[in-house]
């Protein structure tokens, strides 16, 4: 449903509820009090991006991708966070079949805006997989150490260690340092 319906229909709701707590009925106020409340959740937290994130829970692919295949335009359907989740969870669903498509996905979900740092770390994350796949080490280097700096909680830690290990196999327990350049005297 577009989120400006899912808005109008809130506010007819809520006028609804002042008008029975005008007219003495104070149970049906509260109950569409509690209705408004209701569609103002699924305006902030889509529903069908909810469902997706249940199904990817349960690592339910197939799941996942048919519930985000119920958001037609995600531009008109969410809001901007929800947008810019919407694309990580197609990317993050695509990876395996379609590696540009999914980079772009990614690319997308970081200019939409994703909320937390750790989501932010996760699409880089992916991002420098995708990176290295194409054989583009300095540019998986700079994502990797991007990853680095927003992943506060060391949550990628091993997915970024390995990462490395890919580029420079010789970086087995050693931190990763990128080779800097010699400056000439």
């Amino acid at each position: 449903m577009h989120k400006n319906i899912k808005l109008t229909v809130a506010i007819i709701i809520f006028a609804l509820a002042i008008w029975q707590f005008v007219e003495g009925y104070i149970g049906n106020g509260i109950a569409l009090i509690v209705t408004t409340l209701i569609v103002l959740f699924f305006y902030v937290r889509n529903e069908y991006l909810l469902l997706a994130f249940l199904r990817l829970r349960k690592e339910d692919m197939n799941g996942a991708a048919k519930w985000l295949a119920k958001i037609k335009n995600p531009k008109t359907q969410l809001i901007k966070p929800q947008e810019a989740y919407y694309y990580l969870l197609k990317g993050t669903l695509i990876q395996r079949e379609n590696l540009p498509q999914s980079e772009k996905y990614f690319r997308q979900a970081l200019s939409t805006g994703l909320m937390m740092d750790h989501d932010k770390a996760m699409a880089k994350l992916n991002l420098a997989a995708i990176a290295i796949a194409k054989r583009r080490n300095r540019e998986a280097i700079n994502l990797l150490r991007e990853a680095k700096e927003l992943d506060k909680k060391k949550m990628f830690l091993d997915q970024i260690k390995e990462l490395q290990h890919r580029i420079d196999p010789t970086t087995k327990g050693r931190k990763f340092v990128p080779k800097k350049k010699k400056r000439r005297k």
